[in-house]
């Protein structure tokens, strides 16, 4: 039989609760004992010292013990005088110990009927009279109840404090089980949308109704359930484009394929260029699918060394200047002379390439792209910002996400994936940067990419 949290914490906290109130019990019973009984002792104590005073105001009276010798019962009339009891003939026995009055040779004259114990270790007190010793009254030890009422009594308050002990058991019983479940109302929340969760619905939510840790909990774990739902959502919407773009391709290959077959179409060197822009589009696709998993995977081999971003910068401009002069479109930078970041040269002249490879394909005619360069804060930003045509605010926002192409000019007709800006992305957030997208004043898009400079003369792990 499997028990519940629940169970287990009220067990926890009621056994504590038990543990707590029979330890109280146990040391209120023993400190009552040890109490009681020491009042019974200061109380025969007291009693001795008020004897033995009387008796020596007697024995100055009549000179001699033969006052109490010939009188055995002036002993209860003198303890009577000091004791509040209607009993005229109180004996020896009512008081809760044995006592003896002794001479001065320690002959018994008075109190209980037999001889004093050779061992009594009692309070004793002794009586003098103009300094000299006439006798002594001794008792025995209080070290245990011995009188009706007071054994009643003692019995009494144990009944009494186990009878309290039983009821704050059940009171601790009852407050018990309403805290554990209260305190684990949130958390039994927690399970069950955890087991919504494990079972795939990622739409599942908790309720927070507190700040505390499972309040902080709570809050999480709605944050973990919206992002995998996103995530969950993303896949769907990355997997169907996947095979939107393969299909395209692939469906035109086999149009043309399938016509050159039924003698529809002849096998001319124009049909076999237009079948090879297709297989180009389907194996850029492809390559560019590979980039994209393996950077999501941060299986890119990142070889990074100190190295001169404005060199690469420079190479890449270098390389697409005549693209973009047989396009008509300009080419211009603004760059600082050198800039050193510690990252891989190869994947950061990738980036580059990609950028000026998007405003090469979605700028108009008579356009151009400038690249600005500057230091700030330890920091290299670079801006490629090219001239129209633009794009809405909306897709700004979605500029970076796979397959997710503009309308207009700057669609597949313009040869893209819709995966080069995720792809950069990846290579920037690589290198510790951040890339951004925003409204270029030339009326098209401005990518901006931060870069972190390297520490100079400190070691690199």
């Amino acid at each position: 039989m499997k028990l519940g949290i629940t169970v287990k914490l009220f067990m926890a906290i009621f056994c504590t609760c038990a543990l707590v109130l029979i330890t109280m019990n146990w040391g209120v019973r023993m400190s009552f004992e040890r109490g009681f009984i020491d009042y019974i002792r200061q109380s025969n104590e007291q009693r001795v010292e008020l004897l033995a005073d009387t008796l020596q105001e007697q024995y100055k009276q009549h000179g001699s013990w033969e006052f109490l010798e010939t009188n055995d019962r002036l002993i209860y009339q003198l303890m009577r005088s000091f004791e509040q009891n209607s009993s005229p003939r109180m004996p020896p026995q009512g008081w809760r110990t044995k006592f003896w009055i002794l001479d001065s040779h320690d002959r018994r004259i008075g109190g209980y009927d037999q001889p004093v114990p050779p061992d009594l270790q009692g309070p004793r007190r002794v009586m003098t009279v103009n300094g000299v010793v006439i006798g002594s009254v001794i008792s025995t030890p209080a070290e245990r109840l011995t009188r009706d009422a007071d054994i009643n009594f003692e019995r009494q308050q144990s009944r009494t404090s186990w009878m309290i002990v039983a009821f704050t058991a059940l009171l601790a019983a009852a407050v018990t089980w309403l805290l554990s479940r209260g305190m684990l109302a949130p958390v039994k929340r927690l399970v069950n949308g955890t087991h919504q969760l494990a079972a795939g619905d990622f739409s599942t939510r908790v309720e927070v109704d507190s700040q505390d840790e499972l309040g902080k909990l709570a809050q999480d774990f709605n944050q973990l359930a919206m992002t995998l739902e996103k995530n969950e959502q993303m896949r769907r919407a990355f997997m169907a484009d996947i095979s939107h773009e393969l299909r395209t391709p692939l469906a035109v290959l086999r149009g043309e394929l399938e016509a050159m077959q039924d003698g529809v179409r002849k096998m001319t060197l124009g049909s076999l260029e237009s079948l090879q822009s297709e297989v180009s589009i389907l194996t850029k696709l492809v390559d560019d699918l590979h980039q994209l998993s393996l950077s999501d995977a941060g299986a890119l081999a990142y070889r990074k060394v100190d190295t001169d971003v404005v060199h690469l910068v420079q190479l890449a401009e270098a390389g697409s200047r005549d693209r973009f002069h047989s396009k008509q479109l300009t080419l211009t930078s603004k760059l600082p002379e050198s800039a050193q970041v510690f990252g891989d040269p190869q994947r950061l002249s990738q980036l580059f390439n990609n950028l000026m490879e998007n405003s090469l394909r979605y700028t108009d005619p008579n356009g151009g792209l400038e690249i600005l360069g500057e230091i700030r804060d330890k920091l290299l930003i670079l801006t490629f910002q090219d001239s129209a045509p633009g794009i809405s605010d909306e897709q700004l926002i979605r500029i970076f996400e796979r397959f997710y192409r503009t309308e207009g000019s700057r669609n597949r007709a313009s040869g893209g994936s819709g995966l080069g800006l995720a792809i950069c992305q990846n290579i920037v957030e690589a290198h510790g940067g951040q890339i951004s997208a925003s409204h270029s004043p030339a009326g098209g898009v401005r990518i901006t990419v931060v870069l972190p400079l390297s520490v100079p003369h400190g070691p690199r792990n």
